[in-house]
């Protein structure tokens, strides 16, 4: 037997995409943990000009990586670490050590998680929920420099269109 759902739909919107604006994010870690990047990544949405589309965030890394998670409370960051060192510990092993023991770990986490992400942008706005924020994830004990495309596409300019 199923059970009965309730669904609603908002009107489509239809818009021209033509615009590609990209740019390089630097980001230096201080080692094993989360980057929250939403205030960065609202700022290049605004600065893009964006209306309507979407961006991609791509991490150029194996050894870090992206995710959308919760932004209320920091007690979920720690047992994702948790999590994550279950599945991929520190001392598992492995032969690739090339650079150091967290190497091969981090390559796992990195693997396990995504490289990459992609959030819609209406009226100007990313579509996070209210407790979703962005992160990179460093999955290595050391501080690194990491690097982040973000990419918008989509419409610039106002965000008065309309819903055909």
């Amino acid at each position: 037997m199923q059970k009965s759902r309730s669904i609603t739909r908002a009107a489509l919107t239809r818009i021209p995409a033509g615009t590609v604006v990209s740019t390089l994010f630097s980001v230096q870690t201080s080692g094993l943990g989360f980057c929250d990047l939403t205030r960065e990544i609202k700022q290049f949405v605004a600065d893009a000009g964006a209306s309507e589309g979407l961006v991609t965030l791509f991490a150029r890394h194996t050894s870090a990586s992206l995710t959308i998670q919760e932004n209320a409370d920091p007690s979920v960051l720690d047992d994702l670490l948790t999590a994550l060192d279950r599945l991929a510990p520190q001392d598992a092993g492995g032969r690739h050590d090339t650079e150091g023991p967290d190497d091969m770990p981090a390559h796992i986490r990195t693997m396990l998680t995504s490289v990459s992400l992609q959030i819609p942008v209406a009226q100007g706005k990313l579509m996070l929920g209210t407790w979703q924020a962005i992160y990179l994830i460093e999955h290595r004990t050391r501080p690194h420099r990491r690097e982040i495309v973000a990419q918008f596409i989509g419409a610039t300019g106002g965000h008065d269109q309309g819903a055909t």
